[in-house]
């Protein structure tokens, strides 16, 4: 009876796959979670940024953010 517990805890000790793939999954989640961070706090200047690229290449005027205004109101005329 010993040696049967005795190999199962072994068995357990050496099977660490359940372990890493919830590692993986939390490295996953704080990866997701400064994303949607990023995104969140730079998703207006980054708006900004394509619409001035978009008028570049349409040869149109890129009119920036007025002082005080929301980002992401730049307009393209």
């Amino acid at each position: 009876m010993l040696a049967f517990f005795s190999n199962a805890a072994a068995r357990v000790r050496r099977d660490e796959k359940g372990a890493t793939a919830v590692e993986y999954g939390i490295m996953v989640a704080l990866i997701a979670v400064v994303l949607i961070a990023a995104v969140t706090l730079l998703g207006g200047g980054m708006k900004d940024t394509f619409t001035q690229v978009q008028c570049s290449i349409n040869h149109k005027t890129f009119t920036p953010v007025a002082a005080g205004a929301a980002a992401g109101t730049a307009t393209c005329a």
